[in-house]
């Protein structure tokens, strides 16, 4: 059967969500289906983004301090979600957005900011004040100047809800690629044990150039990590993930993380969870690879027997 579906798939890939996303079909060669998909993520990414002068999310942004706005369903419980994560301070902060507009890093116009600058845009990023209303789903950010920015978050909302997509389809097997976050649909095709094998990149350079190879059952994988974006400054590299307590970014020894779990939502909220971490949580019940900066890695929840290194630099400990 894994055979029958290797050799009927089709393949489709574009650009959204700030990246090139790949989307793959194993069982059909019906390619409405991933036209569907494809409409899908611009559909939910219009509302979500704030790369765009308009979107759902930027008229909450643009009533800030004003007025509560209302919204659809999905922004209101996603954006409900992202707050309630943020107020437990572990690191991922949703009104981190006018931090990440400050320094910009990932755009021609990344700049390093000067200490009056951060420590005006830190007084904007407090998530506790933040208010919902289950009764219209509206949104009220307290302060002028709040920004809320889903960002990965959302990539991993987005990926989960083509995967609805394409269950309700019939689809059985599918590869969900969109830049960092890899949804996988269903048991493999590809290989006789029915296991996905994946490659994790090498986390210093922007490549597909993969360090070692991971073989998994899990419905996600979501990979953060320092090469993503980042810009130089006076001959040091700043990397994309800002830390919301410094208004810098963050300073870690860590080079990537990838986290496996059944839906990409939990993997990018534990990716940036594990990014700050100065400890493993107590009773960790996910499954995650950390590369550090002097390329050792280290398995959670994960058997040596299902990673496999394959660049001799990087070595287990």
């Amino acid at each position: 059967m894994g055979n029958k579906l290797a050799k009927k798939k089709i393949a489709l890939h574009g650009h959204a969500l700030g990246t090139v996303i790949y989307l793959t079909v194993f069982g059909t060669d019906d390619a409405t289906i991933l036209k569907k998909a494809l409409e899908l993520i611009d559909y939910y990414e219009n509302l979500m983004t704030v790369n765009r002068p308009h979107s759902e999310l930027m008229d909450v942004n643009a009533s800030a301090g004003i007025e509560p706005v209302h919204v659809s369903d999905a922004v209101y419980h996603l954006t409900k979600l992202a707050v309630e994560k943020s107020q437990e301070h572990f690191g991922f902060n949703v009104a981190i957005g006018p931090l990440v507009k400050l320094w910009h890093i990932g755009f021609n116009d990344a700049r390093f900011p000067s200490i009056d600058e951060i420590s005006e845009k830190i007084a904007l990023v407090n998530p506790d004040e933040i208010s919902f209303s289950d009764i219209d789903f509206s949104i009220f950010l307290p302060q002028v100047g709040m920004e809320l920015d889903l960002g990965a978050i959302a990539k991993g909302y987005i990926a989960d809800r083509v995967t609805d997509l394409f269950s309700s389809q019939g689809i059985t097997s599918a590869i969900i690629n969109l830049g960092g976050n890899l949804r996988l649909v269903g048991p493999s095709p590809l290989h006789s044990n029915q296991k996905w094998h994946i490659g994790v990149r090498n986390p210093f350079i922007h490549s597909d150039d993969t360090i070692l190879q991971v073989i998994t059952d899990h419905s996600s994988v979501v990979t953060s990590g320092i090469a993503e974006r980042h810009f130089e400054h006076n001959g040091r590299s700043y990397h994309h993930i800002i830390d919301s307590k410094t208004g810098y970014p963050f300073e870690t020894k860590l080079a990537s993380v990838t986290v496996f779990s059944d839906r990409s939502l939990e993997g990018e909220i534990e990716t940036t969870r594990l990014f700050f971490a100065n400890e493993i949580p107590q009773n960790y019940s996910y499954s995650a690879l950390l590369i550090y900066q002097n390329k050792s890695v280290r398995l959670i929840n994960l058997d040596q027997s299902q990673v496999h290194l394959t660049d001799s630099t990087y070595y287990f400990i």
